[in-house]
């Protein structure tokens, strides 16, 4: 059998982690996915509202690294869970348990969350100043080509 699922969206919340009674990193959040097709009627996309659960190190991870508004890749499986609501009732909820999470914007674009930027090679960090004039040097040029 095949249960697999990519989605991308923003995360609606920062993560928070959390810890089972045996130490086991545990974190759920929200992605907020467009819709690839515009409603007839409004003209607008619509959105779905898609839980997610990470464990382990990738829990770790998503609440290291990632914050509210921050584009998120989460490649895992659907499962769906029975419970009881405080009335007994039955209840069914649908969530993606991650296997992979990756980013799916830079903090160059903009994105909210913490700073990604790192310095040049070699460099203490934080002490890397741009060359002038972007960095490259004029070639003077003899006419003829080098292949």
């Amino acid at each position: 059998m095949l249960n697999r699922i990519v989605i991308m969206g923003r995360l609606t919340r920062d993560p928070e982690l959390r810890r089972t009674q045996n130490g086991t990193a545990v974190t759920s959040f929200s992605l907020a996915v467009e819709r690839d097709f515009k409603n007839r009627e409004s003209g607008e996309k619509a959105t779905d509202f898609i839980d997610v659960v990470a464990w382990r190190q990738s829990a770790e991870f998503v609440c290291q690294y990632f914050g509210k508004g921050r584009m998120a890749i989460v490649e895992g499986r659907l499962q769906i869970r029975d419970w009881k609501d405080k009335d007994g009732n039955n209840r069914h909820s649908a969530e993606v348990v991650a296997d992979n999470i990756y980013f799916g914007d830079s903090k160059r674009d903009g994105a909210p969350g913490g700073d990604f930027s790192a310095p040049a090679y070699g460099s203490p960090a934080g002490s890397y100043t741009a060359p002038q004039g972007g960095g490259f040097a004029e070639i003077e040029e003899d006419g003829e080509l080098p292949f």
